[in-house]
């Protein structure tokens, strides 16, 4: 239930009424928001850290038809062009490859790119693959025969000397010397996937690329999916050709079945495929992380059963597919798949992220489970591990212990002595996001506020010092200050159990304390986002300023059950919930705000996308007293209709808990309709 990325048509839809205006420096209209690049801002990348301590990112030529592979000396700035579009220029041809993305060999020496990329559900992970010799200045297209952009996920073997793909939904590797290509499996079909994933492991579980070259290039451990006896969902296709054709694909709706899922490791030299093995009904059991151990001969593998409440953290041996448990992490909810498990020296110990205090830590975990050590201790939640220096002894975090709306970087003793070091600067308050090098001497630091573009800078660390700035936006910034902008705040409002709401408010540029306006609630609302960031939002920002110059107040309320780092009772008090309890902090938000003088309480919208389609919803139907009118976007009105990962993670099995799935979902209170409602969906919506 999160956006989907029909974004622009629903913009255009809402305000197609609306009159279209001249040019004016002041004013944001359709024209200047979509198709006059005046808000467009730079950007910086995609950069690598180097061994050496420098770093590479991808430049426009002088022509701007073309991208290069500069280096830089974080240092001096020292300028080096690795990469010439000159390079990039197949034999034959007369334009240089398009980089999507790139990646080096571990000793630098070649080049892996991705270029003529296609979208596979929500990213363009499908393309072509070439590797350039940067000693020999070779240029070579991989995949032998295969159609026009159909590999996958390609990554060089640790020697450098290969590359493992998915094409076809089988696993290939290529040896770059000779040409010849290996096999890994064969059975890849309709109903079986090898080395990637299903759609709803991709949806939910971010798993796109699934295989993993082992640390001494010998093995390769993979996912496969089997689908065969998961529903089907069919989609209709109008737009492609001059008479409709059928999309089918599929998608386990909440309570139905799964694809079966399983890890195997093979030689990369080809072989047959050791299973890992597991206790359990494999399609009622999550497998949505897997990696080497830190050696190469043991997986470390993250379980979650179907209801996500239990993740068992489990060492496997390559050899004969044992499997042991060295965590057991449960929860009364629900459990998020640990993004940040990262192994610490010889790999006798790993970084873990728990809520079992009510707050979401870092610890230390020895190998076999057997020792757990609390390093960020106290009454907040670690966003996200930045680096590990271990070297200096060092955890560097994103964290705002005071503040929910915004982001700073903070670093600790990994020992756990001593007291947390914010090392962003006080008197930058807003949402700061960081790359740190790989000595922790540098980063690219991106820092934002709301209603003020990024800026991008390279940054010395501990002491945050500019080195120098990459990205100004300073025209940007010009053209967002020239805007006639009314008053913005912050605020909080309680939701009548105690709990503070946090809120932001954009006024119309000409308010009037004495008048009263009609209110816009943007919202959200659901475990997957949080609206209420003091952050620049782009064309979110720009779209609801556009509002406040047409005489609205804009508002967005953060209700319980966000993402917001508030601890974990904040986050999981909506477990089969849903649609409940966050509503109804909605509700009281509004109720508050309505005895504000200069508010019409007679006249308070509200509207969503996804997750916030079906808020909208929820709002209007089970308090119409409050709403006038509401637009829903891409909802979801029954819960139940929605898929297996995402919607039982926070509402259980619906054969379990029909009551709570029906109390839950919008469509039950429909009938209390009594103001005005649009429903906007796209037929062509995989989501």
């Amino acid at each position: 239930m999160k956006r989907t990325i029909a974004w622009w048509v629903f913009l255009l839809m809402t305000v197609v009424a609306a009159p279209l205006q001249a040019q004016d420096a002041g004013k944001v209209t359709l024209e200047r928001l979509f198709a006059s690049g005046d808000f467009r801002g730079g950007f910086f990348g995609p950069a690598r850290w180097m061994e050496d301590g420098g770093y590479t990112t991808l430049e426009f030529t002088a022509n701007r038809r073309a991208r290069e592979i500069v280096r830089y000396d974080p240092e001096t700035g020292a300028r080096e062009v690795l990469v010439t579009a000159a390079q990039l220029t197949p034999e034959g041809a007369d334009q240089p490859l398009w980089i999507s993305g790139y990646q080096w060999s571990e000793d630098g020496s070649k080049l892996l790119i991705f270029t003529n990329t296609r979208r596979v559900w929500r990213s363009n992970t499908r393309g072509d693959y070439w590797v350039l010799d940067l000693e020999t200045k070779d240029l070579k297209q991989l995949g032998g025969h295969a159609e026009e952009a159909t590999l996958m996920f390609a990554k060089f073997s640790p020697d450098g000397g290969r590359v493992g793909y998915v094409q076809g939904n089988n696993i290939y590797v290529e040896n770059l010397e000779s040409g010849d290509i290996v096999a890994l499996t064969d059975d890849g079909s309709e109903w079986i996937v090898n080395g990637t994933s299903d759609w709803v492991y991709e949806e939910e579980f971010f798993l796109r690329d699934g295989f993993r070259w082992s640390p001494d290039g010998e093995r390769i451990a993979y996912w496969q999916f089997d689908t065969e006896g998961v529903p089907w969902f069919t989609m209709i296709n109008n737009t492609d050709s001059l008479y409709p054709t059928l999309i089918e694909f599929p998608y386990p709706k909440a309570g139905e079945t799964n694809s079966a899922v399983k890890v195997g490791v093979v030689s990369s030299k080809g072989g047959d495929t050791r299973w890992i093995e597991f206790e359990g009904d494999p399609r009622n059991n999550y497998i949505p992380r897997m990696e080497w151990a830190a050696n190469s001969e043991d997986l470390v593998i993250q379980r979650l059963n179907r209801l996500q409440n239990t993740n068992w953290l489990t060492l496997a041996e390559a050899k004969n597919g044992d499997a042991r448990t060295i965590v057991t992490e449960t929860d009364g909810a629900w459990l998020d798949v640990v993004e940040d498990l990262n192994w610490l020296g010889d790999g006798g110990r790993f970084t873990w992220v728990s809520e079992r205090d009510g707050w979401r830590h870092v610890y230390i975990v020895s190998r076999n489970g057997g020792r757990s050590r609390l390093v960020t201790p106290g009454e907040f939640d670690v966003v996200s591990i930045q680096h590990i220096d271990e070297d200096g002894g060092w955890l560097y975090y994103i964290a705002s212990p005071e503040n929910p709306t915004q982001r700073y970087l903070y670093r600790m003793p990994l020992d756990g002595s001593g007291a947390a070091e914010r090392l962003t600067p006080a008197d930058q308050p807003g949402t700061h996001s960081y790359q740190i090098s790989d000595d922790a001497r540098f980063a690219f630091h991106t820092y934002s506020r709301f209603g003020m573009p990024s800026t991008i800078e390279l940054v010395r660390l501990p002491g945050h010092e500019v080195v120098r700035t990459l990205v100004d936006n300073a025209q940007l910034k010009a053209t967002i200050a020239g805007l006639d902008r009314g008053a913005f705040r912050f605020f909080r409002v309680d939701n009548g159990e105690g709990v503070m709401l946090d809120g932001y408010e954009m006024r119309p540029p000409d308010f009037d304390s004495s008048k009263q306006y009609p209110v816009l609630f943007h919202v959200y609302g659901e475990p997957w986002g949080q609206t209420v960031r003091d952050a620049w939002m782009g064309s979110n920002y720009l779209w609801h300023l556009m509002l406040t110059q047409q005489g609205y107040i804009v508002m967005s309320i953060d209700n319980r059950g966000t993402p917001a780092p508030r601890g974990r009772e904040w986050r999981k008090v909506v477990y089969k919930k849903i649609g409940v309890h966050a509503s109804a902090d909605q509700a009281a938000a509004v109720r508050e705000v309505g005895t504000w003088a200069y508010v019409d309480a007679e006249r308070i919208g509200i509207w969503g996308w996804s997750g916030g389609g079906s808020m909208s919803l929820n709002v209007i139907f089970r308090f119409p007293e409050l709403y006038n009118t509401a637009m829903a976007v891409a909802p979801v009105p029954d819960v139940r209709l929605y898929d297996t990962i995402y919607q039982e993670r926070y509402m259980g099995l619906p054969q379990d808990n029909p009551r709570e799935y029906e109390q839950s979902s919008p469509v039950t209170f429909a009938d209390r309709l009594q103001g005005n409602l649009l429903i906007i969906h796209g037929t062509g919506d995989d989501n």
